[in-house]
């Protein structure tokens, strides 16, 4: 696999046609692993002199996000310098010139865009549900199974297996395991075709690492912010809102809170991370467990703007459908609120409603007739400004936000809250493996009262 991806590195520097395997815009290690694996796998049995070259679908400045990914191609010794990046190769360009072809694995669907480049797209290879309206035209294999990489397995094992080396299969292998948290029965994401593949890996190479060893490893890896800058981890695990204007940071943080606020300069670069992307409002969750191994989420609520900053507030801690339970805790300054989530079943999915409820009542509170009294000790005057700033500030760069996000959406897929597959197999996602231990934390709890009892 290393001296196929230096060979694809140096083909990029000659003007010849190539056939690029994309993999999809979250660039998970599903999706990455599966764009090396089959372009390998393409490149070595590929009869013609065809180039055939992966694609990881993010800038290389993005990677550092992407601690599971960092960690593996580590231990499995690939060096990060000889993969492409989105920003590294001009896919509009080589399709002008009519030198691109298009395999796309682990998704079915371009972004707007990438719209233009459809039509060079030749072959995909996914494993969530058609959207038939937005599919490509072209050979489309997809089955449902826990992870793409499990795909790419079966058509190299299939195709051609002798190409197989340890480095492949190591990546292939660790990839399945992680995607389907472990193989794990009870959590149900692996497919009788993804336990089938892991096997005949380990059976070809008996010296992969042992499958509660690599998923421990990737899944700390994956958490693990240590290294990252304060925009990096608000960018790491983000989702954005928007209501009139107003532009709403909703970011994962697997941390405790008060080491959170405790980064030096954290002040500058929340307002420096809100400038850059337009953000009004910038919502933290924390999640992490303690030391007796129970759930915490904590949360910090950021905003300059006086009544916008109240009225989330106030929704959220008046909050009874869900009930987030929250006690207020040390705040380092006036614009950032900071609680305690007595209710930890609450996720950033199950708050984002609680949110929207919020800048509903903050455009509500705008229409106050003459003569009512005003809420929150906020002048009405105050509450205008504050409306005027927030709208005018966000229209002219909401529409550039819309077409190039600060961050590549993750695509639809069963990585993704509302997806096609939430009645099918079970999500994947570092909120949702969360949530699994916490509910296995809880009813393990409960199991021992009761056993006292």
């Amino acid at each position: 696999m290393e001296d196929y991806l230096q060979g694809c590195r140096a083909a990029l520097q000659e003007s010849r046609p190539l056939h690029v395997v994309l993999g999809n815009e979250a660039c998970d290690l599903d999706s990455m692993v599966s764009a090396l694996a089959l372009a390998f796998y393409l490149a070595k049995t590929t009869e013609t002199e065809e180039v055939f070259v992966p694609v990881l679908n993010i800038k290389r400045s993005e990677l550092p996000l992407r601690g599971d990914i960092v960690f593996f191609l580590q231990k499995v010794h690939i060096p990060e310098s000889i993969l492409i990046f989105r920003d590294e190769i001009d896919l509009h360009a080589l399709h002008q010139a009519g030198q691109l072809t298009l395999i796309l694995v682990d998704h079915h669907i371009l972004s707007k865009s990438d719209t233009a480049l459809e039509e060079a797209v030749a072959e995909v290879l996914d494993h969530r549900p058609i959207e038939p309206k937005h599919c490509p035209p072209c050979h489309v294999s997809v089955e449902l199974v826990g992870s793409c990489a499990t795909l790419v397995t079966e058509r190299i094992l299939q195709g051609a297996p002798e190409i197989l080396d340890r480095q492949t299969a190591a990546l292939l292998h660790g990839t399945i395991i992680l995607d389907c948290v472990n193989m794990d029965l009870k959590i149900g994401k692996a497919t009788p075709k993804d336990s089938k593949y892991v096997e005949k890996l380990e059976a070809l190479f008996a010296d992969l690492p042992k499958r509660n060893d690599i998923f421990d490893s990737l899944q700390k890896a994956k958490f693990d912010v240590s290294g990252l800058t304060t925009e990096q981890m608000l960018r790491k695990d983000q989702k954005t809102i928007y209501r009139q204007g107003v532009k709403v940071a909703i970011s994962a943080i697997y941390m405790d809170l008060q080491a959170f606020l405790q980064r030096s300069n954290l002040l500058a670069d929340l307002h420096a991370f809100c400038q850059a992307h337009s953000y009004d409002v910038l919502v933290a969750m924390t999640i992490f467990f303690n030391t007796h191994n129970e759930p915490v989420r904590q949360l910090a609520i950021f905003c300059p703007h006086v009544a916008l900053r109240t009225t989330i507030c106030g929704v959220l801690e008046r909050s009874h459908s869900p009930p987030l339970k929250l006690t207020p805790a040390s705040s380092i300054h006036p614009n950032l609120h900071a609680y305690l989530q007595g209710n930890t079943q609450v996720s950033r999915k199950k708050l984002l409603p609680l949110l929207q409820e919020a800048l509903s009542a903050y455009f509500d509170s705008m229409k106050i007739p003459s003569g009512q009294p005003e809420t929150a000790d906020v002048s009405r005057e105050q509450v205008d400004k504050e409306l005027d700033r927030a709208s005018n500030s966000l229209i002219s760069g909401l529409s550039q936000d819309e077409e190039d996000p600060p961050l590549p959406p993750t695509p639809m897929n069963s990585l993704v809250d509302e997806c096609p597959l939430d009645q099918g197999l079970p999500k994947l996602s570092a909120e949702a493996i969360f949530e699994k231990c916490s509910q296995i934390s809880l009813s393990q709890s409960t199991t021992a009262c009761l056993s006292k009892k």
